[in-house]
C-alpha cells in the first residue's frame, strides 16, 4: 500500500488507521507492509511518538 510521504499527512493517515482498524502499531505495520522503525523515525522528525496506551501518535 502506498502511504503518504509528507510527515504531517502521514501522521493523520496512520492515526486514523490505528483508531479505526488496528489494535496496535505492530499490527498496522505488518498488515500494510510498513517498516515500524522507519515510520517511528519519520513521525519523530515532527515531534510525534507512538503511545501504546492510547494507540496513537501524540
Amino acid at each position: 500500500m502506498d502511504i503518504p510521504k509528507d510527515p504531517v499527512i502521514l501522521l493523520s493517515f496512520i492515526n486514523t488507521k490505528l483508531r479505526d482498524f488496528y489494535p496496535s502499531l505492530e499490527e498496522l505495520c505488518k498488515s500494510l507492509g510498513i517498516e515500524e522503525k522507519s515510520l517511528n523515525e519519520t513521525l519523530a522528525s515532527i515531534d510525534y511518538h507512538y503511545d501504546s496506551t492510547v494507540n496513537q501518535f501524540l
